[in-house]
Order: C-alpha cells, then sequence, then structure tokens
C-alpha cells in the first residue's frame, strides 16, 4: 500500500463529525494568537516533576518521556503505579473511549479522569486553563488539527513509544509532538437496494453522470475533504470537477453519521464522502449499505499528545503507550475504527490513501471554506 501525506498548502482538516465546529474553532484559533504563553510556559516547564522519576533514571519530565534504557517498561509502569492517576482530554466518542481506558484501568489498576468535548471545546479549556498557570490536563487524544493548535500553543511536549516501530512514517507529522493513533477515510457509500454494486460508481468521475442526479449525497462541512481533493486533482481541474459534480443536484446534510443513516434508510442512494467505518458499522448491523474506496482516498488522523506541563507524567505516557500498542490498537479495530499501527491490519484501510495535513488547514482554512460554500452551500436548498 502507498500512503502519503499532502503537503500542498491550503488542505483543511477539521472534523465535523466528531463534533468540531469549524468557524467556532478558527474563531478561537485567532484568540489563542492574542495568548503570549511562551514565556510563562516555559517557566513552568523548566520545573518540571523531577521528583517523579526514579533516582537512577532519567532526571527530569523531559528525560523521562524520551528514555529508551531497557528497564524503560518496568521502570515506568513501576512509577505510574506510584502515581495512580491521570487526567485525559479527549474528544473522541464516549464508546470508543471507555473501551480503552477501561481495559487500561483495570490492567494497570490506575484510575484515568476523562474530560469529553468537542475538539474546539479541548482547545478552549487548555489554553484557558495555561493562561491561569493551571495544568490540568496529562494527556490529549482528539484530532489531529487539535494536537496541532495545542503544539503551536506550546501545550505538547516530544515522548517516545516502543510502539513507535509499528506507525506508518505519516503518523510523524510534527515528529514526536503528536503522533496518529486512528484514521479516517472518506468514502463512497450507497445503499445496496436503491444501487447494485456492480452498477455503483467506482471513479469520481462516474458520479458526474446524469443517472446520478439528484442521488447523491454531501456532508456540508466537509471544505476540507473538497480542498485535499482539489489539490490532489490540480486547482484548476480540481474546481472544474466540483462545479459539473455541483450540476447532479447533491443533497446536503449536517453530519456524517446522519447521512450514513440516511444511505441506510434509502433516503439517499450515494453519499460522495463518508468515514467507511461509519458504513461498516452500520453493515454489520445489518443495513443494506455498501463503502468504496474511490481514487484519491482521502484520510483524517486522530492523535495522541502528552501535555508539556503534568502532574502524573508516567501514568500519561504509559496511557500513550497503551493507546499505541497493539493491545490498545486492537481495541481501536474492534470498534469499527481504523488503527495507525501496521502491526493490527484492518480491511478499513486496505487501499492507498493520502492523510490531510492539519498545518495547511489551520492556515488557508479561510480561503477553502470559502470557495466550498460558494460551490456547494450558498445557493443550495439543502440542510445546513
Amino acid at each position: 500500500m502507498h500512503h502519503s501525506f499532502i503537503s500542498n498548502p491550503g488542505v483543511h482538516f477539521l472534523w465535523s463529525g466528531m463534533g468540531l465546529k469549524r468557524a467556532a474553532l478558527m474563531v478561537w484559533l485567532k484568540v489563542l494568537g492574542t495568548l503570549s504563553l511562551g514565556l510563562m510556559l516555559g517557566g513552568i516547564h523548566a520545573q518540571a516533576q523531577s521528583m517523579n522519576a526514579p533516582a537512577e533514571g532519567p532526571s527530569s519530565v523531559a528525560g523521562l518521556l524520551m528514555y529508551q534504557g531497557p528497564d524503560r517498561d518496568a521502570r515506568l509502569v513501576r512509577e505510574a503505579k506510584k502515581e495512580g492517576v491521570l487526567n485525559l482530554y479527549t474528544s473522541q466518542s464516549p464508546k470508543d473511549t471507555a473501551a480503552l481506558i477501561d481495559t487500561f484501568q483495570k490492567k494497570y489498576d490506575i484510575k484515568v479522569t476523562v474530560w469529553r468535548a468537542s475538539g474546539e471545546k479541548v482547545i478552549q479549556r487548555a489554553v484557558t486553563e495555561a493562561h491561569a498557570r493551571r495544568f490540568t490536563p496529562d494527556l490529549f487524544e482528539s484530532d489531529a488539527v487539535v494536537l496541532e493548535s495545542l503544539h503551536r500553543e506550546k501545550l505538547l511536549q516530544e515522548f517516545y513509544s516502543p510502539s513507535f516501530k509499528d506507525l506508518p512514517d505519516i503518523a510523524f507529522k510534527k515528529g514526536h509532538f503528536y503522533v496518529a493513533d486512528r484514521f479516517n477515510f472518506f468514502t463512497m457509500v450507497f445503499n445496496t437496494n436503491l444501487v447494485k454494486p456492480d452498477e455503483a460508481p467506482k471513479t469520481y468521475q462516474d458520479l458526474l453522470n446524469p443517472r446520478w442526479s439528484g442521488k447523491l449525497g454531501l456532508e456540508v462541512a466537509d471544505s476540507d475533504w473538497f480542498a485535499a481533493m482539489v489539490k490532489s486533482m490540480g486547482e484548476a481541474e480540481g474546481l472544474a470537477y466540483f462545479r459539473r459534480l455541483k450540476e447532479n443536484k447533491p443533497q446536503l446534510r449536517k453530519g456524517h453519521t446522519l447521512m450514513a443513516e440516511l444511505v441506510a434508510a434509502g433516503e439517499i442512494p450515494i453519499a460522495v464522502s463518508l468515514y467507511n467505518h461509519a458504513a461498516e458499522r452500520l453493515a454489520k448491523s445489518g443495513a443494506p449499505i455498501e463503502w468504496r474506496a474511490l481514487s484519491p482516498t482521502m484520510g483524517r488522523a486522530g492523535a495522541v499528545g502528552v501535555a508539556s506541563n503534568l502532574s502524573h507524567p508516567n501514568a500519561a505516557l504509559l496511557l500513550a503507550d497503551f493507546m499505541l500498542s497493539k493491545e490498545g490498537q486492537e481495541i481501536i479495530k474492534s470498534r469499527q475504527r481504523v488503527p495507525a499501527s501496521t502491526a493490527v491490519p484492518s480491511p478499513l484501510s486496505n487501499f492507498s490513501y493520502k492523510l490531510m495535513d492539519p498545518s495547511v488547514t489551520l492556515d488557508e482554512y479561510k480561503k477553502w471554506d470559502k470557495i466550498w460554500n460558494d460551490v456547494f452551500v450558498s445557493h443550495s436548498g439543502g440542510d445546513k
């Protein structure tokens, strides 16, 4: 399989399906630019809790997080159990989070306090607390655009995990400041009662066939996917393609989960860009729904990162280890999610794909959101 990052400027990387509200997030990111946290965080980080590290081991939190000695794992478990607790901030769905955390707590007898909200609110709370010199979170797990935002605010620090060896290069978009633990892929999804599998579109060009007029669905906030596709096709050709797609009168709906349910119910025969894990869950429940990865297939990453100022460094690192380990990745797979680890193969990632770049998303959001709305939303009668 060939996997790559889209590194050209302009790719938008936001998650509507995980509850991220694009407009609110971008407004908040502007606010972040006015907060001068650098000096404050630097001073506090210098006072890292070296007392949590064993006397003969790493002498600082930074040393602990990057330690690779032969006694690392045994030392980490021992010291993490002494801490006994940690705080996780996440935007992942409650059931998916619970599947991981319940197993971790039973295995290590370490209590994890989970604070869950949209990615936008995770950023807002973390930055607000840091500005007030209150550093509650030890670990973050959220969409990569959220982790990139936290990284820019110096709220993450580098860490090492033995499981890094099982992750593809594209999992390390910002070195070791945050690392992908799961992927969401945009695929075409169709109702098998309304569209025969052998007649369903096999390419994006097939979607332009007039036979599909009025039978297509688009998620109203997918300007990030749109940007990635346009860039992949070449801007002029890509924009021309989507203007032609608009001629097939796609229905607009808000929410990837809702769209998948509408396809399963037969209200929309084909959804152009839906997460394949959402379709897979419905298919396993008996719904007449199937997904197909058209080329190019775009993906969003979820990622894990260690807080730059934290109270429980050993426990936080142990949980990060667990999330990225084969055991943790198998749990992610069991939830019909797509694990990032190459040690846990998944039929939901058995194709070539490209991951959207969260850095470019943050830098060029306005441009691509405006174009998307001009093409599909402004003059549409679909739901907004």
